[in-house]
């Protein structure tokens, strides 16, 4: 399925365009589930089965499982598997090779593992994303301002009289002759969203930011002028509940706070 078509059937059968980050960290996961065999997965399994018609799907960092070497990808493979197929699964990679090397990239995670859509880092250029936007039913995310405090490092610096961001978008639009690449733009960077989704408003976003990094939503939600945006929310989630919750105290605690936010997005919104 087009992605894009996608993502519009669960923004409207979920009324959400919250993604929740499954970025885990087995220090900080509540006591019980250091009793099974697979912390990680069980984790990931219950915060799925807690949340999975309260959100528009969700975004895995390949950090988080790439360090637990063959047990890390294990947990990856059997957590896409526990995600119901109309939601959104977003490989949050940042890949940028080139061509050859991103190539077998996009076999890994769109061919094998079939994500939906992968975050992409445009530094090498128009050869390096090729073997991504060919594949005309995934979506591919392209970092153009992000929410760290580095960004200002390279991001922002002048390429003639236009910022480095400015002219990676520029040639987004010259590439997306198949109409499946989005933009990552933090939450902080509300003037961005606003210039951008003013004029590209069928072209999905991903917006990190929100959340632990407490970006004001509401003066977000008022700049945006695009239906396809997903907001991503992680820590502030998947973390909600207190290391020494027990099981229903861990899935009624992670319920209430992804309730809790899609009931403020949608209620911005709707203002």
């Amino acid at each position: 399925m087009v992605y894009t078509i996608k993502l519009k059937k669960i923004i409207k059968k979920n009324n959400s365009h919250l993604v929740i980050g499954l970025d885990i960290d087995v220090n900080k996961i509540p006591k019980f589930f250091l009793k099974y065999k697979n912390p990680e997965l069980q984790f990931n399994k219950l915060i799925i089965e807690s949340t999975k018609e309260l959100v528009a799907g969700y975004k895995i960092n390949m950090a988080f499982y790439e360090v637990n070497g063959s047990k890390g990808f294990d947990t990856l493979r059997n957590s896409l598997e526990s995600i119901p197929f109309d939601l959104i699964k977003i490989c949050d990679a940042k890949r940028g090779d080139i061509e050859n090397t991103d190539e077998l990239y996009a076999r890994a995670y769109f061919d094998n593992l079939d994500f939906d859509s992968i975050t992409f880092n445009p530094y090498l250029g128009r050869d390096s994303i090729m073997p991504f936007i060919k594949r005309k039913d995934k979506l591919t995310y392209v970092l153009i301002l992000t929410s760290n405090i580095g960004h200002e490092d390279f991001q922002k610096c002048k390429t003639g009289k236009v910022s480095l961001f400015d002219k990676v978008v520029e040639k987004c639009i010259e590439w997306n002759q198949n109409k499946n690449i989005g933009f990552v733009i933090g939450a902080n960077h509300v003037d961005v969203i606003k210039k951008y989704l003013s004029v590209y408003k069928d072209i999905p976003i991903l917006i990190p930011g929100i959340g632990a990094q407490k970006n004001d939503l509401e003066l977000l939600l008022k700049n945006l002028h695009n239906n396809l945006f997903l907001i991503n929310s992680s820590r502030g989630i998947i973390y909600s509940a207190s290391m020494n919750s027990s099981k229903k105290e861990f899935v009624n605690t992670v319920r209430k706070s992804t309730l809790e936010l899609n009931r403020e997005i949608n209620s911005l919104l709707r203002k």
